[in-house]
C-alpha cells in the first residue's frame, strides 16, 4: 500500500525532495498547540533522519500536488514508541496537518490510512499518544473511535521544569477496516 487517493487527497511515501517541507509542516502544526523546546524541535525536523528507519506519509493536494499533512508509521515488524506494547500493536507520530488544509479532513484522511496499514499488516490495534495541548487531535481521535489507555500514560519533565502529562490512545481495527484494505 503505498498510495491513497480521493476526489481532494491523495496519500503517499514521502520522496526525500519532500524532508524540509515535511519538517517545516509538523513544526508548525504543533507550534500551534505547544510551546517547543530545542530538543523536541530537532525530533520534528529530523525527517530525512525518521524516514531512513520509519515510514513517512504525506498527504498532498490531487489537483495542485501542496503538501497537506504528514504522519510516519514505523516499517513492518519494528515501533516507534513504548507506546506500543505488543507485536500486534501499531503506533503512529508526527500526525500534522498544515493550517491552510486544516478543516478538510487530511488528518482524518492520515489517521484512516494508518489504520488500513494495521490492517493489511494484519495487525489489531493502533496506538498512539498525544499530549494534553493538542485538543483538535483528542477530538479526531475519539471522534474516530479512539479511547483513553490511561495504563500507558505517562508524566514527561520538560528542560524548564514544567510537567506535561502524555496521553494515550488506542483503537482495535476492526473488520470494516480490514475489510476496507483488502479492496
Amino acid at each position: 500500500m503505498s498510495v491513497i487517493e480521493s476526489a481532494s487527497v491523495r496519500i503517499r511515501l514521502m520522496q526525500d525532495a519532500d524532508a524540509p517541507l515535511v519538517g517545516r509542516l509538523v513544526r508548525q502544526a504543533y507550534a500551534v498547540d505547544y510551546e517547543l523546546g530545542e530538543d523536541y524541535l530537532a525530533e520534528i525536523e529530523a525527517v530525512a533522519d525518521r524516514a531512513r528507519v520509519h515510514q513517512v506519509w504525506v498527504s498532498v493536494d490531487a489537483a495542485t500536488g501542496e503538501l497537506l499533512g504528514t504522519v510516519t508509521t514505523p516499517r513492518p515488524g519494528r515501533r516507534m514508541s513504548a507506546v506500543a506494547r505488543h507485536a500486534d500493536e501499531l503506533d503512529f507520530r508526527f500526525l500534522g496537518v498544515a493550517a491552510a488544509a486544516r478543516g478538510r479532513g487530511v488528518g482524518e484522511a492520515l489517521v484512516r490510512h494508518v489504520m488500513e496499514l494495521a490492517a493489511s499488516r494484519g495487525i489489531r490495534r493502533v496506538v498512539l499518544n498525544t499530549g494534553p495541548q493538542m485538543a483538535a487531535a483528542q477530538r479526531l481521535y475519539e471522534r474516530l473511535g479512539f479511547e483513553r489507555l490511561a495504563d500507558r500514560e505517562f508524566t514527561f519533565e520538560r528542560t524548564d521544569g514544567t510537567a506535561i502529562r502524555i496521553m494515550a490512545y488506542g483503537m482495535d481495527v476492526d473488520v470494516a477496516t480490514a475489510e476496507a484494505s483488502a479492496a
